[in-house]
Order: C-alpha cells, then structure tokens, then sequence
C-alpha cells in the first residue's frame, strides 16, 4: 500500500491503462475487462485489475491534469511494478484536418511546465511515446478503421486557457491537439525506463467548437480502450 494506492502487493498488473476519470476506469474494466476486481478506492480514485484475452490488467484512474497523474504513475512504477502506461483519454483539437471522434496516438507532448520541470531546470526536454507501442496502436487503429492520427500533442497545466496566442502558435506548428497529461507520464516513463502512450479520442474542436454529445463519448471511447489493449500485448 501507498499514500494514494491501497492495493495490495501482487493486486497491480504490470500493465496499466490510466483514464483520468476513475468512474470511466470502472466503466472500461467492467466492460472489457475479465473478472474485474476493485484493487483501489483512496480518495475515490478507482483502479481495478482483470484479465484481457488472458492477460492481466489493471485500469487506474489518475485524475485530472499532470501533478494528480504524477502522484498515480511515480506509485504505480516505483511501488507497484507497473512496466507499461498508457493513459486513455479525451482531448481537444488542434487541426482542421482532425475530427470528433478521431483517436490521436500521441508521438511528443509539448508543455509549458510539468511537475518534473525542476529536475531539468534549464533543459526542454522533449518527452515522447515509446515507439513499439506507438507502432502497434497505429496497426490496431488501422485495423479497426478508426482514423488515427500519429503526431504532437500539447499537454496544458490549465484547463481554463487564456492565451489564443499561444493556441495559434501550436496550430501552427503542427500539434493535433491539447490534454492535460501526457508529457508528465512521458517523462516518468523514460525516468523509469518504462514503456508508455497516451492514446485519446477526439471529443471537441478548439476551431470549430464542436463537441461529442455525452452520450456518444462511451462507444468511442470504446475504440480507444480496445486500442490500448492490442498494442500493451502486440
């Protein structure tokens, strides 16, 4: 047990799927998941851990933004085992050419600051997916003929942006899209030498201002879960 993760040793998987939301972690373990059973609930931060296709998995909610993952992820490597973290979740986009319900595969993730910022100080450094899972996600997308896009994305330490400049500048450079968590788990995972990716689905447009009606989020993000899966066991 830690601060945060009440399981016990050997109730964690070595393979962890992190949506943000813990009651979206119950809905993809009870939905995709074998025999789910419920291995954390401190601070009403949900994980549960089950088998898929054979394999044993655990879905552990992080919460929302990079310090809160950053709590989860550290515990899940350091205290718990876990070789492999791919955060599953929702984000905004970035690109014209992007739609709703498209799922972004995220190759970096740039930021302004992240929890690990003081460790490098002066250096920007560039966190990215690991690129077997990189590689096997975008089979699973295409076989699923889901439209993928594999590229740049922005993880914000804000949810409430007011800087349009800054928006303008990315759109114009190239990132697909903006979420609150990757770039942390990125450099925890390289700190570690883990594996990890954050596949996310599209559920509104910074452009157009589009957004997914709630009750079409479930079955993409469906596709997402189901993604994440094929590629931790490729």
């Amino acid at each position: 047990m830690t601060v945060h993760i009440g399981a016990e040793p050997g109730q964690i998987a070595e393979t962890v799927l992190m949506p943000g939301d813990p009651l979206r972690a119950k809905w993809a373990a009870e939905t995709f998941l074998d025999a789910p059973v419920l291995v954390n609930e401190v601070r009403g931060m949900l994980g549960f851990t089950g088998t898929w296709r054979g394999n044993r998995v655990t879905i552990h909610g992080s919460g929302m933004g990079m310090p809160s993952l950053s709590i989860y992820a550290n515990e899940l490597i350091r205290d718990y085992g876990a070789q492999t973290l791919i955060r599953i979740g929702s984000t905004g986009a970035m690109q014209d050419h992007v739609a709703l319900r498209d799922v972004i595969l995220a190759m970096t993730a740039s930021s302004i600051s992240t929890p690990s910022r003081g460790v490098f100080r002066e250096l920007n450094y560039a966190p990215c997916a690991d690129y077997g899972l990189l590689r096997a996600a975008e089979d699973a997308a295409r076989a699923k003929a889901s439209t993928v896009h594999v590229g740049g994305i922005y993880s914000s330490d804000v949810f409430y942006d007011e800087r349009p400049d800054l928006n303008e500048q990315m759109t114009r450079h190239g990132i697909l899209a903006v979420e609150m968590e990757a770039a942390e788990l990125y450099t925890l995972a390289a700190r570690h030498g883990r594996r990890a990716l954050a596949v996310l689905t599209v559920s509104d447009h910074l452009l157009t201002g589009e957004a997914l009606p709630s009750a079409d989020r479930q079955s993409s993000f469906g596709d997402m879960v189901e993604i994440a899966l094929e590629a931790a066991f490729a």
